[in-house]
Parts: structure tokens; C-alpha cells; sequence
């Protein structure tokens, strides 16, 4: 694998040469079924300390190597005139309270508070293709308010004051921006977009965003003027807007067949996924700063298998001026490729199967899982146009029978032709031009 080969010298230090062991894991991380240490040294056949030492005591730095992934993901994706930054949490439920960040917290890989560790991600997107180019753990506050916990976790000490997952984010975006990363829009689910702070906080960067948001958020369709209303025997005066805000989900209501248009979002496994649009200039508000924005809502409806129309909504800082109705449908619907990010990364390479407890470990394994899926996308794209359906599954079967030479050549060639006619008739039975 000279992709991987080439990050080698991240694992080098002045008196310590730890490479041979980091492609190690990283085979491990491809042959065992479980990805956890004791799995991978046991299908390896090699020290079980070893690994383990290098995992969670080894010194050597994640951040440049998360940084090279971000580099070499940006240079290998299409170039396409709307490339994403998708920011998105995922979590994973944990045993016991001594792994590092975890807490009885809102997990979204079981839709529920559980006792769970939980981070915040991003993924670059182009024309159908993604890959996680850095995370962050979520440190809750009763962590970074017990000292010796952090202690016993092996916190850095800088890293101990608590930050919000939408502080985590921006931050993210700043790094990937500082090394050089570009993108033309920033997208996120309702978490983020009902945040209003963190889209001043992009409008300062001067990016476009398109931030799902929630049913209920507030719109107006006029920008509201304010004023301020003495209050009776009150030290504080009220703040009185001159119009009534609406639901974004109320105002969909009142919209009438004529006021939806169908558009094409992109190409599925099953063909062309299509949906009804609704776009509207309108405004938000933000009391504290007594100041309104102005917004693009963006509302997506489609049929489920109930006949039943499923909504979605979201803002964007951008104008129908810089970019058509289609552009902004698109970036909404770009979401899609974060989540799949993610199902590949614990599927195929077991991001959710952690069993170290300290800070340092979490982020080598998160780190190495991350640069294993920036390589499953190079061959994605190298593989593109004679297997177009490729799938990460696909490529972790190929490097299986590569490692392991259980399978000849022309056994694995034609269980994945076999495995692409399922998928081709899959297309052909569902593709509609209706």
C-alpha cells in the first residue's frame, strides 16, 4: 500500500522508529474482524505490548497526520464547482465511566442518551465521493470539572477546559482552513444550524453554509425592526420586535402546490433521487445582539413508502444571485455523504470498537481510522471508471484476500462481478425517469 507507506515518517521519532508497528495495526485494522488490539495481534500474530504500547503510550503526533489526510483527500477528489466541508457528531455507547469523554449523553448511533463517548467530525465532499478528514472528542463538563479524572485519562492539561460541540466545530474548521484546505460551503444537520452563533461565526469567515435546521426555528418574512419598551417598576427595558415570526413548519403549511418545484439531488445505487423544493428569502433573529440576518430557507419534501411527505429544512447565508436553486437543493443534500463516511469507518474499519480508556489512544485509533478510510477513497477513485459501484466493502475484500491469499485472484474478481450484477439490477429495477 504506497499510499499508506507514505506516511511512515510520521511515526519516527529521534530515538524511536514505531512505522513498522503503525502498518502493522493498520493491516489489523483490515484482516481482524473485530478491530480492537487483542483482535489484530492475535490475526497478526504479533506482541499484543507492542501494539498496545503504541497505541496508547507512544509519542508520536496525530495532528500532522490527520492534516496530511486532509491534504491528500483535497487533491484526490473531483474537481467540482460546489466541494463540501460537512460537519456532523457520531457516538458510540461504552461500559463504565473510565474511558476518556464518557458520560450518559445523547448518542446518535442508538437515537438516545446512553453512556456513550461522543466526538465531532468533518468530511470533505466531491461528486459523490467523501472521506473524514478530522475529529475531535466531545470532553462533557463533569470531566473537565474533576481534575483527577482528567489525570488518570491522561488529558493534556491544555485540553481541559470544556468546549460545546458547536465550539468544537469551528474550531475544526478554522485548523482545516489554516493548512490550506478549500471549500466552497460548509454543511450540518439541525444541531448546527439552529445555532445561531455558529453561523455568525462562518458569515465571519466569509463561507457559505447550508445548515439544516429545526421545524420549529422561527423565520420572518420581512426584516423586523426593533425598538424598546419601558417596563413598569422593571430596572431592564423589554426589547419588541415589529412583526410576529413564524415557524419555519407552520409557514410550509400555508404553501400551495404551485409554490413547490421538483429537482434532481444527485445519482443513487437505485438512480435518480429527486424531491419537491420550496426556497424563500427570509430573516432571523438574534435578541441578544439585536440584530436580524438575512437567510435563504430551503425546504425539501418527499414521498416515504407511506405516500406520506417527509420535510426538511434548512438556512444558507448564500444568495439567489451567487448560486441557483439546483446549487443550493445540491448542497443540501450533501449531508448524505458524512453519514456514509461513518457507516464505513465503523463497518469496515470498526471506529465504534475502541477498548482503550486514555486520550492519547483514542486519538491514535481515531487517527489511524481516518487515514485507512482516506485510502479506501483513493482507491474508490482509481478503481472509478472500470468498477463505478465500488464500495469500501469491495476494497476491504481485496486487501483481505491480498493479506491472507486465501482466495485466488479470479475467485475474489468474480464474487465482486457477481456482487456488482446485484447492485446493477438493484439500479435497473428501481431507475425511474418519471
Amino acid at each position: 500500500m504506497p499510499y499508506i507507506i507514505g506516511f511512515k515518517g510520521f511515526f519516527k521519532s529521534k530515538t524511536r522508529d514505531s512505522s513498522a508497528i503503525a502498518i502493522d495495526y493498520i493491516r489489523g485494522l483490515i484482516l481482524a474482524k473485530l478491530k480492537n488490539i487483542e483482535y489484530i495481534s492475535d490475526i497478526l500474530e504479533k506482541s499484543y505490548n507492542k501494539l498496545q504500547h503504541f497505541i496508547s503510550d507512544s509519542k508520536w503526533n496525530y495532528t500532522p497526520v490527520l492534516e496530511k489526510v486532509a491534504l491528500e483527500v483535497q487533491e484526490m477528489l473531483p474537481k467540482v464547482p460546489l466541494r463540501g466541508l460537512l460537519m456532523d457528531e457520531s457516538g458510540w455507547v461504552k461500559k463504565g465511566n473510565k474511558s476518556v469523554g464518557v458520560a450518559h449523553q445523547y448518542c446518535g448511533n442508538v437515537g438516545k442518551t446512553a453512556n456513550s463517548q461522543v466526538a465531532v467530525f468533518a468530511a470533505l465532499c466531491a461528486g459523490g465521493l467523501s472521506a473524514v478528514v478530522d475529529a475531535q472528542l466531545y470532553l462533557p463538563q463533569d470531566w473537565c470539572n474533576d481534575p483527577q479524572r482528567c489525570e488518570e485519562a491522561g488529558i493534556p492539561k491544555e485540553k481541559r477546559k470544556f468546549r460545546t460541540k458547536l465550539e468544537i466545530a469551528i474550531d475544526i474548521i478554522r485548523n482545516l482552513i489554516k493548512i490550506g484546505i478549500h471549500f466552497d460551503f460548509i454543511g450540518g444537520d439541525g444541531f448546527y444550524g439552529h445555532d445561531l452563533q455558529l453561523a455568525k461565526k462562518i458569515d465571519d469567515l466569509q463561507i457559505t453554509f447550508v445548515l439544516d435546521i429545526h421545524s420549529t426555528d422561527k423565520i420572518y418574512l420581512e426584516e423586523p425592526l426593533f425598538s424598546v419598551k419601558k417596563r413598569k417598576n422593571k430596572d431592564a427595558n423589554e426589547l419588541k420586535l415589529d412583526s410576529k415570526g413564524i415557524s419555519a413548519k407552520n409557514y410550509c403549511q400555508q404553501l400551495d402546490r404551485q409554490q413547490w418545484k421538483t429537482l434532481i439531488i444527485r445519482d443513487t445505487a437505485k438512480g435518480v433521487l429527486k424531491a419537491e423544493y420550496h426556497f424563500c428569502e427570509v430573516f432571523v433573529v438574534d435578541k441578544e445582539e439585536k440584530k436580524s440576518y438575512r437567510r435563504i430557507l430551503i425546504i425539501q419534501r418527499k414521498e416515504n413508502s407511506k405516500k406520506e411527505f417527509e420535510y426538511k429544512y434548512s438556512f444558507s447565508n448564500g444568495s439567489f444571485d451567487r448560486y441557483s436553486e439546483t446549487d443550493l437543493a445540491y448542497m443540501q443534500g450533501q449531508r448524505f455523504f458524512i453519514e456514509q463516511s461513518f457507516k464505513e469507518l465503523k463497518q469496515q474499519l470498526g471506529l465504534d470498537q475502541f477498548q482503550t480508556r486514555k486520550w492519547l489512544s483514542w486519538y491514535h485509533q481515531a487517527t489511524l481510522n481516518i487515514l485507512v478510510g482516506s485510502f479506501l477513497l483513493k482507491e474508490k477513485i482509481f478503481n472509478l471508471e472500470e468498477m463505478p459501484i465500488i464500495s469500501a466493502r469491495d476494497i476491504m475484500d481485496f486487501l483481505f484476500f491480498r493479506f491472507m491469499k486465501n482466495l485466488t485472484e479470479e475467485q475474489l474478481l468474480q464474487q465482486l462481478r457477481k456482487r456488482h450484477q446485484q447492485r446493477y439490477a438493484d439500479i435497473n429495477r428501481y431507475y425511474t425517469d418519471d
